[in-house]
């Protein structure tokens, strides 16, 4: 077992210690008419200011989340090679698909919500294809996933023109995977059209895909009599994949969800194995002693009042 912390930048609170001892307090004025009344105390010899920074360090300690994890693994685990061939022809620039903002796109929503999947692919070989009238890859296959959703963000609607070439896209997005050596392989297909441009029928890049092995997810943005859903279905029964259909902002997460569910992304075996947090071992103690030090004064007003 071995022990580290997942947030250890919050450790450089622990720099503010010193503040307990030297720091001054806000001043208030006394009157005593001998000062030989007035007690010298150095603040190393009290008790107080030692206790409030062990309290302070075990808080610290906690915000650095620490947890112990196993080392055991192979250090040179991947994941699979996955690919988001995304839409971006004319008709996303629709609004209305996110009810939290309504004047956002369909695209706009699609970029944000496949920007947050990206983040928890974690060791995932991942790249981009964007399409409409042609296809082309926004991102090659990466394990920057950070420079993947950059990539990502700086597309638009229309960026490959106003149509829809499926086709196409399955396509590119095969030719982008052909750089990856994951066993596993797979291509998420987002669409809010109909098939109507490019030069690669989609029955054509489906048996490609069945002949390498290539699992395609489908998604179906928007109504459901916007897309061509019998292709999207068909896509992705003879792939081995999934289709799914989003009306909404929040069924697309809920879509993306289930696929992260059913191609799940490796723990990195170098780092996390059996992770087990701890934060509740300094987060108790400093209650503890917090509960202690408030209840102290108190001890003393009921059983030292009587002498």
């Amino acid at each position: 077992m071995h022990f580290t912390f997942g947030a250890p930048y919050f450790l450089l609170l622990l720099l503010l210690l010193p503040c307990f001892l030297w720091c001054r307090e806000y001043n208030r004025s006394y009157y005593f008419p001998k000062l030989d009344w007035v007690g010298r105390e150095s603040p190393l010899l009290s008790w107080e200011p030692w206790l409030k920074m062990l309290i302070f360090t075990l808080l610290v300690a906690a915000l650095a989340k620490p947890f112990v994890y196993e080392a055991a693994g192979d250090r040179h685990k991947k994941g699979r090679d996955l690919v988001l061939a995304i839409d971006a022809s004319g008709s996303m620039a629709q609004s209305g698909f996110d009810a939290k903002d309504r004047f956002k796109n369909k695209y706009e929503t699609t970029l944000d919500l496949s920007s947050d999947f990206i983040k928890h692919r974690f060791d995932d070989n991942m790249g981009v294809v964007i399409f409409g009238t042609f296809a082309y890859t926004a991102s090659p296959l990466t394990y920057d996933l950070e420079a993947l959703e950059s990539m990502l963000k700086m597309t638009t609607v229309g960026i490959a023109g106003e149509s829809t070439a499926i086709g196409d896209a399955l396509m590119q997005a095969m030719r982008t995977l052909s750089y990856g050596d994951a066993r596993s392989k797979a291509v998420i297909l987002l669409t809010d059209g109909y098939h109507n441009a490019g030069t690669t029928s989609p029955k054509a890049a489906v048996a490609k895909a069945k002949e390498q092995g290539i699992k395609i997810y489908t998604i179906g943005v928007g109504k459901r009599s916007d897309y061509d859903a019998a292709l999207l279905e068909t896509i992705a029964k003879e792939t081995g994949g999934k289709s799914y259909s989003a009306s909404s902002a929040s069924e697309l997460k809920e879509v993306y969800k289930e696929i992260d569910a059913l191609e799940p992304s490796p723990v990195r075996g170098e780092n996390y194995l059996n992770q087990r947090l701890l934060i509740l071992f300094p987060l108790g103690t400093a209650f503890l002693l917090l509960l202690g030090w408030v209840l102290y004064p108190k001890r003393e007003l009921l059983f030292g009042g009587g002498r």
